[in-house]
């Protein structure tokens, strides 16, 4: 049987809090004619203003090619507009068209709907720890070596001298 320590899981906690929020918001998408990606993609330039394809994909986390398949769409329902990059014309740089602007004020309204039945009874104190908590989480998993406390508590492992073949032994002998 596969057993994990799911109650001390801060991956469990997070990703599965996270479906919820997905699920539910894009539940409410649909009902105005919007995917969750298309809606992530435009929350993306609502943070970011215009961006590259390729910034895009990256920033939303999922591959280029997924994200074509996205934009192509939104260009086709008049959501988007590529353009050539000045700089390099082998990027696209992504804008919002004013249709998409209009689209984004009625889904924003469902957002925060959804953000206050998410949230409801937690205190301000409680969001603002909660936004921390998130914060430091980002920060721990952006630095390049595990934090003090990780490798205090890791098992030591044994340095290993590597094994010699017959042929070495022969040699030195």
């Amino acid at each position: 049987m596969l057993e994990y320590d799911w109650e001390n899981s801060i991956g469990y906690w997070i990703c599965s809090t996270s479906h919820a929020l997905r699920k539910t918001l894009g539940t409410h998408l649909t009902k105005e004619g919007m995917t969750l990606r298309q809606w992530e993609t435009l929350a993306w330039l609502a943070c970011n203003g215009c961006g590259s394809q390729s910034m895009l994909a990256e920033g939303l986390g999922i591959e280029p090619h997924t994200l074509a398949g996205v934009i192509n769409r939104m260009e086709r329902d008049g959501l988007l507009e590529r353009h050539c990059c000045e700089h390099d014309r082998r990027k696209n740089i992504i804008q919002p068209t004013k249709k998409a602007e209009e689209v984004w004020a009625r889904v924003s309204k469902v957002c925060n709907e959804i953000r206050a039945q998410a949230v409801a009874e937690f205190t301000d104190d409680e969001l603002a720890q909660l936004r921390d908590f998130c914060k430091r989480i980002k920060v721990n998993l952006n630095e390049t070596e595990p934090p003090a406390v990780q490798r205090r508590t890791a098992p030591a492992v044994p340095e290993r001298k590597p094994a010699r073949s017959k042929k070495a032994e022969r040699v030195r002998t």
